[in-house]
């Protein structure tokens, strides 16, 4: 820890960033709501791509989950039209997964309605804002 906080100070920062994000999570999820979607089925779809489908058990490993509950998520995107499944062509055992046109688009709206400020944020000053890029691109490069 460094010497110039105190123990309980990044407990304290982290309660403030979480209770805004919780705070702010209702424009989420009425963006979700409004498609028949769940935070989960957003998490999928945020992790599937158009052109490269996946092994549904190297997702299953990504999010987490066992391949049941992988197959369960999938299953709900594959009937609301966004998500397809395919055997793998060297091993039909393997299902892999990608996104449909629709998914790609549904999740491009979803990104753009998600990425939208919040006006709480909007009304910060230039240099709130440029300290918490600051700050954001620091923590985000240490989670990579």
């Amino acid at each position: 820890m460094p010497p110039d906080r105190s123990p309980d100070s990044a407990s304290a920062a982290w309660r403030l960033i979480f209770d805004f994000l919780m705070r702010s999570s209702p424009q989420r999820l009425e963006s979700l709501r409004s498609r028949g979607l769940t935070p989960n089925d957003s998490r999928v779809l945020f992790t599937l791509d158009r052109e490269e489908a996946r092994p549904i058990g190297a997702l299953a490993r990504q999010w987490g989950a066992d391949p049941s509950t992988a197959t369960w998520l999938v299953d709900r995107l594959e009937r609301a039209g966004l998500a397809e499944r395919s055997a793998a062509p060297d091993d039909r055992r393997v299902k892999l997964v990608r996104l449909t046109g629709k998914g790609e688009v549904t999740r491009k709206e979803l990104m753009e309605e998600h990425y939208r400020t919040p006006r709480e944020v909007a009304a910060l000053s230039s240099g709130d804002i440029e300290e918490l890029i600051r700050i954001f691109t620091k923590l985000n490069q240490s989670v990579e």
